[in-house]
């Protein structure tokens, strides 16, 4: 399947899953999470969940982040650059959401893309050789491209693998991992 019929899809299938199911699987995502060699490290990249899009409740990370004394960096949306800036979440930081529904930092400390250790990225969906199908505006594709080539990229998926995406190009920025509640996928 393309990237479009992958984001109907997908989409569909998120919007008949009930916020409590999501609730679980993010929880359940988080544990599956936790046997992973990735806490060595330092600067931890989280999306800030969007309800209304029935996204995974990153929260649970946050939480494991904090348990463990790591960094959590945080986006903010540049919508000229098509790119994030990112900002260490602190006990201070003010998070509003953006007129598409984004939450975000207002500001902060700015932490460089080459800080950034681990980036737990979001999707739709994602096929058995890592590729990741988003929203399709291409952030987290340029985030992803200006990061060292060690950042260990992380997907969180509510669904398992599709087999493959017909339509991958070439500034598509493949996982090292993709997590379900189910499974870890590792590529």
């Amino acid at each position: 399947m393309t990237k479009k019929e992958l984001r109907k899809k997908y989409k569909t299938l998120r919007n008949s899953i009930s916020h409590e199911d999501i609730d679980e699987k993010s929880l359940a995502i988080a544990n599956q999470l936790l046997p992973l060699n990735i806490w060595d490290k330092s600067f931890y990249h989280v999306f800030l969940t969007i309800a209304e899009h029935k996204e995974i409740n990153t929260d649970y990370i946050l939480n494991i982040l904090a348990g463990k004394d790591k960094h959590a960096v945080v986006s903010k949306s540049n919508f000229k650059t098509i790119n994030l800036e990112n900002y260490l979440l602190t006990d201070g930081t003010v998070i509003k959401t953006n007129h598409w529904g984004i939450p975000e930092p207002v500001d902060g400390i700015p932490i460089e893309n080459s800080k950034i250790d681990v980036v737990f990225v979001p999707l739709l969906c994602f096929d058995a050789n890592g590729h990741r199908v988003g929203y399709g505006a291409g952030y987290y594709d340029n985030f992803l491209s200006d990061c060292n080539p060690e950042t260990i990229k992380i997907g969180l998926s509510l669904f398992e693998a599709e087999d493959t995406i017909d339509d991958i190009y070439e500034g598509d920025i493949p996982l090292d991992f993709c997590i379900t509640p189910l499974k870890v996928y590792q590529f």
